[in-house]
This record gives C-alpha cells, sequence and structure tokens, in this order.
C-alpha cells in the first residue's frame, strides 16, 4: 500500500496510549489498529482532523506517501 499511515509515531513522541488516543477522537481501538497496520482503504476528513487536533499535528505527520515500485 503507498500510503503509510504514521500514527504510532505520533503516539510514542507524546507518550499517548491507542486506548487514550482513540477515546480522545472518537473512535475505537479496533480502528485505530486498522490505520496503524495499514489494512484501512479510507479515513473521513473529520477523522484526520480529530487526530490531528488530538495531536497536534498536520496531516502530512500522519501520512506518508511510497511508491510501490521504484518504477513509478
Amino acid at each position: 500500500m503507498p500510503i503509510i499511515i504514521r500514527v504510532d509515531v505520533q503516539l510514542a513522541r507524546r507518550k499517548m496510549s491507542v486506548g487514550d488516543f482513540a477515546e480522545r477522537v472518537g473512535i475505537t481501538a479496533a480502528n485505530i489498529a486498522v490505520l496503524k497496520n495499514g489494512r484501512a482503504k479510507a479515513i473521513r476528513f473529520s477523522t484526520l482532523e480529530a487526530m490531528c487536533e488530538v495531536l497536534q499535528c498536520q496531516p502530512g505527520d500522519l501520512l506518508e506517501w511510497q511508491p510501490d515500485s521504484p518504477d513509478h
């Protein structure tokens, strides 16, 4: 998957647990796990906004694009 979710990096920097983060964002810890494991197919802008607000970061701090192959 070319989009990498870097939630774990931001949580570690803030020493915040997944459970606390999920509660503050308003989604389940299971959905955070789906994001962290790269199994998410989409994310709502409202969820991304809430994540950025809780973590005091920019969307680019949470999302990274990596090409599938060097040919692209």
